[in-house]
């Protein structure tokens, strides 16, 4: 098989393999950018209270909290469902402490969990069910157990509370859901969703730049290199005005 011959077919499949990403990723693209990020995250749907000032009353030593926990490195004073809380980060995780008593409330309960997702959903839909998840749906992609709160709203909302924060940890959506099929498409990581490192990026990239070489190669090769130096000096700018004034 001769030189022009075996970079013909490189080409050629090295642009079968790019068209069909190069598809993909102009329709994916077209399509998010139909989506309000907004409305894609949940937070056109999510109640963002003032903040709570903490009460000037005596508070649980931190000190004691610290105790409970297993080398903590973090302790940060909020409110949870309007109560002074300590949230304590340790090598276990996190964790919520009553301020003014010091007891343990995580995890949180059920009851807790459905008046987080209420005072966090903003709309008149009710939960349809709740539930503590040890394995949750890929649509989640964050640390389990985890509490799920799926609402009858027209677009199909799921919030996820974390039992060890009391806070959302996830908002999702029919709009997300779609979002990130064809996020999924664009980023080529039919797995986690989240890789813009994996082999197929890779792939694709690399046959993108096989496609751009073989192309040059075979112009040189058809033309050779003497009709391209001409045909450059016949666009040069000085040429252009020379054929001009000949003209």
């Amino acid at each position: 098989m001769s030189a022009w011959r075996f970079l013909l077919r490189v080409h050629l499949w090295a642009g079968v393999l790019l068209g069909v990403q190069l598809f993909l990723w102009m329709l994916s693209g077209v399509v998010m950018t139909w989506f309000d990020l907004d409305l894609v995250r949940g937070e056109r749907g999510a109640f963002t209270p003032a903040p709570i000032e903490l009460e000037t009353t005596s508070y649980a030593s931190p000190g004691g909290v610290i105790a409970q926990s297993n080398g903590a490195t973090r302790l940060e004073l909020r409110t949870f469902l309007g109560r002074p809380v300590y949230e304590v980060e340790d090598v276990d995780g996190e964790a919520l402490f009553d301020a003014r008593s010091g007891a343990r409330i995580s995890p949180i309960t059920e009851e807790q969990a459905r008046n987080v997702a209420e005072d966090d959903f903003v709309g008149d839909a009710e939960i349809m069910s709740i539930a503590l998840l040890d394995d949750p749906p890929q649509e989640y992609r964050g640390a389990a157990p985890v509490w799920r709160a799926d609402f009858d709203d027209r677009l199909r909302t799921r919030l996820y509370v974390s039992p060890a924060t009391g806070e959302i940890a996830a908002r999702r959506n029919a709009v997300w859901r779609l979002y990130d099929f064809f996020w999924m498409l664009h980023i080529m990581d039919y797995g986690e969703r989240k890789n813009f490192n994996n082999p197929l990026v890779k792939t694709a990239s690399a046959a993108g730049l096989v496609f751009a070489v073989s192309g040059l190669a075979l112009v040189v090769m058809r033309n050779g290199r003497r009709k391209i130096v001409r045909d450059v000096r016949r666009l040069a700018p000085g040429q252009k005005r020379k054929a001009a004034s000949d003209d």
